[in-house]
């Protein structure tokens, strides 16, 4: 699956919906960001299940903002509209491969439970 380009029009219907997203806060003019584009393409390839979104930080620096996005490239690992991973830093393959199964391992009923308990 090729990655998907979020927008603040899309951000919420992609996101927020049910299932695994990992989205990619880049921009043109950073090295890193660069650097780790092909990395993630190779992993939407990899995982069709797993939806995998590019959020271009100039172009959409509302959402970069309402992200608190400081550093790029930032990944995101949301699941089931629930953030679990939020990390700046461009992951060599091996880490990102790691890092998808353990989104998928997380047992999303305890994080709901969690969550709940926090808002108490």
């Amino acid at each position: 699956m090729a990655t998907v380009e979020l927008t603040k029009e899309n951000f919420d219907e992609k996101v927020g919906s049910s299932g695994m997203v990992l989205v990619d806060f880049w921009a043109s003019w950073c090295g890193p960001c660069r650097m780790f584009a092909p990395v993630f393409e190779g992993a939407s390839e990899r995982h069709p299940d797993v939806t995998f979104g590019k959020v271009d930080t100039e172009a959409q620096q509302e959402l970069a903002g309402a992200f608190g996005i400081s550093s790029i490239p930032t990944l995101m690992i949301v699941r089931d509209g629930v953030v679990l991973y939020a990390q700046p830093g461009a992951l060599p393959e091996p880490a990102l491969e790691e890092l998808i199964g353990k989104a998928r391992e997380v047992d999303m009923d305890e994080v709901r439970r969690e969550l709940a308990q926090q808002q108490q």
